[in-house]
């Protein structure tokens, strides 16, 4: 007698949703059914077949658990603070014959968090040079966290095998990070980081240590400064862990300390590298010699000799500049305009133009000095060989100042000067009179 057999009997309005939750929210499923007449409505946890409640009566224990009815046709089932065993399969059912139910899924995820394990240790992370080490990163979380190892710095991870080969990894995925074979630059910071999709990610710095012996350098073994200034004397250590450095004198039997007349310095510019600066001020005969800058650790020690000589600089002399003064090997003298402005144009013309200023050097000479002209020649109007123009082109590199005749220049606007019996240009003609 639960109803009417002509009744249509309870139906689900809506499905059930499935719901996924970080671990620690409230949660709710809803059941809406219609005509349900004198039926009941109860919610079970699918997987372990266990009723949690019935109608508005709670069955469970769970404190986190309750139903709720709005009076009409809506249930709830309510699961606050929610844990990793609260997740599965929840049904609502109505107690008809055959039952009728909706299930809904409940998947309650966490986020990653790193695992500290006793094996990780401060020694774990500590190697000489060559040696090995294994670092161990372990994280839980639903879903399952992946782990990837990262260099704080950004720089690759190189794994290095037992024949010496290396190779680059921006990062390394896996729970255990091994190096092998460690050298001096895989010192620093290493992340591991932890991800599974559900927020926050989270990481784990690891510190990698490669101790070795110090090796010390000098930037100049020779160094020269004069007297009464200051000069300063540098040697760069790469050694780890941090050493014990000095600067000495006299072959090490005497160390220098800060003070007035000596600065002593150090930078640090890698986790293994350290800059040594040793200043010297008002420099005397006496600090010239030998120096020794020293670093030492628990696997060795190591220094390096610089040695510090005067350097002796010229007495300060004024010198006063004596004036350019130009000459030549004749005194030059006014030409006539039109004779100097025919050799030059010789001079300055191009190949092209060789025949027409040489017809008017020609005419000028002919009629000047009376050079022979050849009736039979292949050089019409009596135009100089290309030799005899090589002799006077050369002529003119030679003499710069030119000899003058009274009758050489046809304009007369001045007198000449009356040249030297030997002329400095030899005119020949190949193609003159036979």
């Amino acid at each position: 007698g639960h109803g009417d057999p002509d009744d249509i009997g309870p139906e689900f309005l809506a499905h059930l949703t499935n719901i996924t939750v970080p671990q620690g929210r409230d949660i709710s499923f809803t059941c809406v059914v219609d005509n349900l007449g004198l039926y009941r409505v109860a919610w079970i946890k699918s997987d372990s077949k266990a009723i949690l409640g019935i109608h508005t009566h709670m069955v469970s224990l769970n404190p986190r658990l309750s139903v709720t009815h709005n009076g009409h046709n809506t249930w709830k089932l309510h699961i606050s603070r929610v844990q990793i065993n609260d997740s599965g399969s929840y049904m609502c059912q109505v107690n008809t014959d055959p039952m009728k139910s909706l299930s809904g899924h409940l998947d309650v995820v966490v986020p990653p968090d790193i695992m500290n394990h006793r094996e990780n240790n401060q020694e774990e992370g500590v190697s000489t040079e060559g040696g090995s080490i294994s670092l161990i990163c372990s994280a839980t979380g639903v879903p399952e966290p992946k782990v990837q190892w990262r260099r704080e710095d950004g720089k690759d991870i190189i794994l290095r095998a037992e024949n010496r080969d290396k190779q680059a990894f921006k990062y390394i995925e896996g729970e255990r990070l091994t190096l092998t074979n460690v050298h001096r630059s895989d010192i620093g910071g290493y992340n591991c980081i932890a991800s599974n999709g559900v927020p926050p990610s989270v990481s784990k710095r690891f510190d990698v240590h490669v101790n070795f012996p110090p090796a010390i350098k000098a930037f100049n073994q020779l160094v020269a400064a004069p007297l009464e200034r200051e000069v300063t004397l540098e040697c760069i250590v790469e050694v780890y862990p941090k050493p014990l450095n000095g600067w000495y004198r006299n072959e090490g039997n005497i160390k220098l300390h800060n003070g007035s007349k000596y600065n002593i310095t150090e930078a640090m510019i890698s986790h293994y590298s350290w800059h040594l600066n040793l200043t010297i001020r008002h420099l005397t005969k006496s600090d010239f010699g030998a120096y020794s800058c020293s670093s030492v650790n628990a696997l060795g020690k190591s220094e390096t000799r610089i040695r510090l000589q005067e350097l002796r600089l010229p007495p300060k002399t004024t010198t006063t500049v004596a004036p350019h003064v130009h000459t030549t090997s004749k005194t030059r003298r006014k030409q006539t305009t039109g004779y100097n402005k025919g050799l030059n144009e010789v001079v300055r013309a191009k190949e092209t133009h060789f025949s027409n200023q040489m017809q008017q050097e020609n005419d000028i000479f002919t009629a000047g000095i009376g050079l022979p002209q050849s009736g039979s020649s292949g050089n019409t109007g009596g135009i100089l060989e290309s030799g005899n123009v090589n002799g006077m082109i050369n002529g003119a590199e030679v003499h710069t100042q030119l000899p003058t005749r009274n009758g050489y220049d046809r304009t007369n606007k001045s007198p000449a000067v009356v040249p030297s019996p030997r002329t400095p240009w030899s005119f020949t003609n190949s193609g003159s009179q036979r």
